[in-house]
């Protein structure tokens, strides 16, 4: 491909604009239709009358450990449902709600929770620890989970959330390194993958803000916790923030004092391997009293600050598909990253199946956005100024008077979703051109409103109506886990028969025995190995 030379003017200058024309280009053009994505959504399982389901990990929904579309997160009762990498939302949302209408018709009289704060539990002992087999690699898994546990306490293991994963094409690859003058190779799409990051994690709060939808929480979720914040009560036992939008993503939810002192870098690939592995094999202190050997017992894989690189909390992480047994650090430093996974999304409790295609393409505008704009690096106050943000944002992000640090400068939130906005619709219509569509544009100008409209957000409207109803978050949540129930039961399936399923179903329980019968190496040997690698 020989670039145009409006497309070598672009090169030269690197700025917003440059780079957004020259996606007119054919190359781009061409590519921008084939972005892929897939959704990993978590869901508890609950009983008709609301409480946590504490039954096994139903058996028709086959092995947990090898099922390809159902498998378990933190608990037996905290279902994953995972799509493949695809170029169509409305491909992607047909295969979610085919999986969803196939647990409903799995799992007898049990709902599906709607939301990311879970529903009520009466102690975190109720909350089972999923199981996985037999196998070393199933004792692994459980372990790890053991040390969750023991660390941060089962009870913030089951809030769900939904994930969101992003690829741009070889192709869209190919034309962009060569618009910078690069050849194109794993190191410079990983470089520019790492500045997609870097502008993500400086706009991080604007996620929680416009699709974060726990601004409230069950009482028994704090039970016997000290907490900061000065909660407000509403119905028997709900408590809430006036202004939160994603209790989810806040100091009660998805944190750990222990990496807080970490200093993950994301300035490039190299700095990030090294960096997230010396956490690995940083000791934690606090951690120590927990054992991890065969004499005295696996409460935890190891006294690390994090016990594998899966525990790092971050709003994003660059991802590369690793092979069995492959570290994710490994399989990044082998291939480059392939994928981003955003992880700061919350259930989305207003869809059926936790998140709906306005999602879809708002999200390909924004990350698409934080490509575009040129990305310094990340200096020694970036990461904290980052997560101040986000921190705002997901207790207070609907105060009319909060202010958010962008740039050094103190700015009102709206005022910068408002001129952040501007250059979303910017993307949009290329999008649009691209795809011979106006999606993008309706979804970014729908955001937009929520900007100068706090009450509009999901937390906003979820708040609203539990203030106006004066009822708990857990009665609105079970009309609605009941509602969405008998929707799925009245949908065909679109994408994935049910047959299919059954069939994964019955396979993936054959191949967890395979593995159990090939598996002959001691556990201590194979954990040993493993970090090893």
């Amino acid at each position: 491909m020989r670039l145009t030379r409006e497309l070598n003017l672009a090169k030269n200058q690197m700025t917003f604009e440059s780079r957004l024309a020259a996606m007119t280009q054919p190359a781009f053009v061409s590519a921008l239709p084939n972005i892929k994505h897939g959704v990993e959504r978590e869901t508890l399982r609950v009983n008709a009358d609301g409480g946590m389901a504490t039954t096994p990990h139903p058996h028709a929904l086959g092995s947990a450990l090898t099922n390809e579309w159902i498998t378990t997160d933190f608990s037996e009762s905290l279902l994953e449902f995972i799509t493949p990498p695809e170029n169509s939302a409305a491909t992607s949302i047909a295969q979610l709600s085919d999986i969803h209408k196939f647990t409903y018709d799995s799992i007898g009289d049990e709902l599906l929770w709607p939301m990311s704060m879970p529903c009520f539990i009466n102690s975190e002992t109720n909350i089972p620890t999923a199981k996985y087999g037999k196998s070393n690699i199933a004792k692994m898994k459980e372990v790890y989970r053991a040390g969750l546990h023991h660390r941060y306490g089962s009870m913030m293991q089951v809030i769900s959330g939904v994930h969101f994963n992003f690829s741009l094409p070889d192709e869209f690859w190919q034309a962009w390194c060569e618009m910078h003058g690069e050849e194109w190779n794993k190191t410079t799409q990983s470089a520019h993958y790492f500045a997609l990051i870097r502008n993500f994690r400086r706009l991080a709060w604007v996620i929680p803000y416009l699709f974060g939808a726990s601004p409230a929480l069950c009482s028994s979720f704090i039970a016997h916790k000290k907490v900061a914040h000065d909660f407000k009560k509403i119905g028997r036992g709900t408590l809430y923030l006036p202004y939160a939008t994603s209790l989810r993503m806040s100091d009660l939810g998805y944190t750990s004092s222990a990496q807080s002192s970490l200093k993950i870098c994301y300035n490039d690939l190299s700095t990030y391997v090294s960096s997230l592995r010396g956490a690995i094999a940083q000791k934690a202190p606090e951690y120590a009293k927990f054992t991890s050997n065969d004499e005295q017992g696996w409460q935890q894989l190891n006294d690390n600050v994090i016990q594998i690189e899966n525990e790092l909390y971050s709003p994003i992480r660059p991802k590369q598909v690793a092979n069995s047994l492959e570290t994710p650090t490994n399989a990044l430093e082998s291939r480059g990253v392939s994928y981003l996974e955003v992880r700061s999304l919350d259930v989305n409790p207003y869809s059926p199946i936790g998140i709906d295609s306005e999602q879809f393409y708002f999200l390909d505008v924004f990350l698409l956005y934080c490509l575009l704009e040129p990305s310094a690096k990340f200096g020694e106050g970036c990461f904290p100024i980052s997560q101040t943000n986000i921190n705002k944002t997901v207790t207070a992000g609907r105060d009319p008077n909060l202010k958010l640090n962008k740039d050094g400068l103190m700015v009102s939130l709206s005022s910068w979703g408002n001129s952040l906005s501007q250059k979303l619709l910017k993307v949009a219509e290329t999008l649009d051109s691209a795809n011979q569509v106006s999606l993008y544009t309706e979804a970014v100008k729908a955001q937009a409103k929520k900007f100068s409209a706090p009450e509009s957000t999901p937390s906003g409207r979820w708040l609203n109506t539990l203030l106006e109803n004066e009822i708990d978050n857990s009665i609105l949540g079970l009309e609605l886990a009941k509602e969405y129930k008998a929707l799925a039961r009245k949908l065909s399936y679109r994408e994935i028969s049910e047959q299919t399923f059954t069939e994964e179903a019955e396979v993936s329980h054959k191949k967890q025995a395979e593995i159990e019968a090939a598996d002959t190496e001691d556990f201590s040997a194979f954990v040993k190995a493993y970090f090893a690698s």
